[in-house]
């Protein structure tokens, strides 16, 4: 995160599809910090914007976290940052381990209403 070096990029995502697939540096797992920036536009007023992620091994929970937007403008394009902390090294699993077996699923909010959910299959090369 400090750096601003990109590791990886999508700009275009099949809303459709039940699973993506991403290709993902295995240098990403040895970062402390890992920022992301997600890009997205509204037609719509939401007042509790928010994201829930999962991180599930072979499908079971491995990680969650939840991020808050908040107030969202209709008709706007945002941009959202966030910062994750990694776990301690020790506590890492190795790329060769969670190529493959590692889903990142994304489901978004407007308060306790779900709007959107994506899941992604992530190999580390």
């Amino acid at each position: 995160a400090a750096t601003g070096r990109v590791l990886w990029q999508k700009d275009v995502w099949d809303n459709f599809a039940e699973y993506q697939e991403a290709e993902v540096s295995k240098e990403i797992l040895a970062c402390r910090q890992v920022s992301r920036e997600l890009n997205f536009s509204s037609d719509e007023l939401m007042n509790e914007f928010r994201l829930v992620q999962k991180l599930l091994f072979k499908g079971s929970l491995l990680e969650e976290w939840a991020f808050t937007f908040g107030f969202v403008i209709p008709g706007s394009t945002n941009t959202w940052q966030q910062t994750i902390d990694a776990a301690e090294e020790s506590e890492m699993l190795p790329a060769e381990l969670l190529s493959g077996n590692l889903v990142i699923e994304s489901t978004f909010f407007e308060g306790n209403h779900k709007i959107a959910q994506s899941r992604v299959k992530l190999y580390y090369v």
